[in-house]
């Protein structure tokens, strides 16, 4: 009989046990319930109770690399260190799977939140050097006209409920990012460099998103493509930790034997050697995770399904309410914050509008005199939030791009802001947007004339569209004008 024996034996009460034998670790311990002090077999051959075999405490640990008896440093590198009872690979499989379900579709939602924006348009483009990672980009459409409101709100809710797993994943594995020697050989260290790019690339994506949702702009650079290519980054390297994990997890949830000895130690080592006294079990700990990431769900998803319950989004930037009326919905940007003036919308304002040679030169009164149309649409933003839909009232982008010498076939659209400075102080739109019978360029919402803050004269407003695309502002729209 070899030195490894992995199978399963009933425990307690009847209940099945996955338990692990593994003379090279030294550790007996049990996967479900409370993990127990180690004990190794002087005589691995034989099991307990087949005779000429005592179990020996502590005999070969040093003989693991990383055990108790290794030299190194002490601290967190000491196995000893660790003694949580919690730890163990069940606890750390279930929190696994949970966010082998979560990550695709947090990482499909922030790709469909930065194709929403056209980057493929050059004046849209905030990550000019993504080469092949734009590989998926497409037209974005127009309908239906919530779809934005449900990608980035699913991304952003998603994001939040599972910042507990993900840091109770970490915590659970955390003794194996201490192993000593660091590095025992090339596939170690290869392993090594692909636990650095998971860990401190889930943390790294995790906290940006945060802190954008959060308004704090804290970054050493553009959240943009911080967080783009952070994510690529991040999903890279847990696309292929779980490749190589998901088999195990599930064989240990499914109470299936380990297929190797290294599998087996690797799966023991998860657990503390001398685990300290238990305070609570295994199934609370989830439990208590499980809470907090839908206390956190519940708090975080109210900015995005409007209504009654925004006022439980407790969590997301208070004081973005202007106040009752009309245009009493949400914003993301004061007139003041953007450095609008008084005299950029006063009565000197002008709307340009060219389309190849032909330039025309509006009023907001003659604006006013063109047909309007009306369009029921949200406002969206990349933060999260977005409001229920409201009632604007404008001219159609489509009917502009005729004045201008485009009768038939709208080209795409540059629009242009008063705001002189910021990352979206102009915007590119689409052929496909601009020719959309809800697309407007509005000038009163909910049967009053625009505010301040929500971009009198006038403004763009497009189904489906991101809101700092949806530009305030506006002094200039250029149809034919994206590259």
């Amino acid at each position: 009989m070899s030195a490894f024996r992995h199978g399963w034996e009933r425990g307690s009460g009847g209940r099945p046990g996955l338990r692990s034998w593994t003379a090279d670790a030294g550790l007996l311990r049990a996967s479900r319930g409370t993990p127990r002090r180690a004990a190794r077999w002087k005589t691995a051959g034989r099991p307990r109770g087949s005779g000429g075999a005592r179990p020996v405490r502590g005999e070969g640990a040093a003989a693991r690399p990383g055990g108790p008896g290794a030299r190194g440093p002490g601290g967190p590198f000491r196995p000893g260190f660790w003694r949580s009872p919690l730890r163990g690979p069940r606890l750390t499989s279930v929190l696994g799977i949970v966010l082998l379900v979560g990550i695709p579709v947090l990482f499909v939602t922030g790709l469909l939140s930065y194709a929403a924006y056209n980057p493929d348009l050059a004046r849209n483009d905030r990550t000019p050097d993504k080469g092949l990672l734009g590989f998926f980009l497409f037209p974005w459409p127009t309908e239906p006209h919530w779809l934005y409101r449900l990608t980035q709100g699913v991304h952003v809710t998603l994001g939040v409920a599972l910042v507990p797993v993900l840091l109770a994943k970490l915590w659970s594995v955390i003794p194996r990012l201490f192993t000593w020697p660091p590095v025992r050989s090339v596939t170690h260290a290869l392993d090594r460099l692909s636990l650095l790019l998971l860990v401190g690339g889930g943390l790294f994506v995790f906290a940006t998103g945060l802190l954008n949702i959060q308004l704090e702009y804290v970054f050493p650079g553009s959240f943009y493509p911080l967080h783009f290519y952070g994510s690529w980054v991040f999903t890279a390297a847990f696309a292929a930790h779980a490749a190589l994990r998901v088999p195990r997890a599930l064989r240990v949830l499914r109470g299936r034997r380990a297929r190797t000895e290294e599998e087996a130690a690797a799966m023991a080592a998860l657990a503390a050697p001398e685990p300290a006294a238990p305070t609570l079990s295994r199934r609370g700990a989830l439990t208590a995770v499980g809470a907090g990431s839908l206390l956190l769900a519940a708090t975080t998803a109210g900015q995005s399904l409007g209504g009654p319950l925004r006022s439980t989004a407790v969590l997301a930037p208070r004081g973005r309410e202007p106040g009752g009326g009309p245009n009493g919905f949400q914003i993301n940007k004061t007139a003041a914050a953007a450095g609008i003036r008084a005299a950029d919308i006063g009565a000197d304002w002008r709307l340009t509008v060219r389309g190849g040679p032909r330039e025309l030169v509006f009023t907001r009164a003659e604006l006013l005199e063109l047909p309007q149309h009306r369009a029921a649409l949200p406002i969206a933003c990349v933060e999260g939030w977005s409001t229920s839909d409201q009632m604007w009232s404008g001219v159609r982008l489509a009917d502009l791009a005729a004045l201008a010498g485009w009768e038939r076939d709208a080209p795409g659209v540059f629009v242009e802001s008063a705001q002189r400075a910021g990352t979206f102080r102009s915007a590119g739109l689409r052929a496909n947007q601009v020719r959309d019978p809800l697309s407007l360029l509005a000038l009163r919402v909910n049967g009053a004339g625009l505010s301040a803050d929500h971009g009198y004269p006038a403004r763009v407003i497009v189904p489906a569209n991101p809101g700092v695309h949806n530009t305030k502002w506006v002094t200039r729209l250029t149809f034919g004008g994206n590259p």
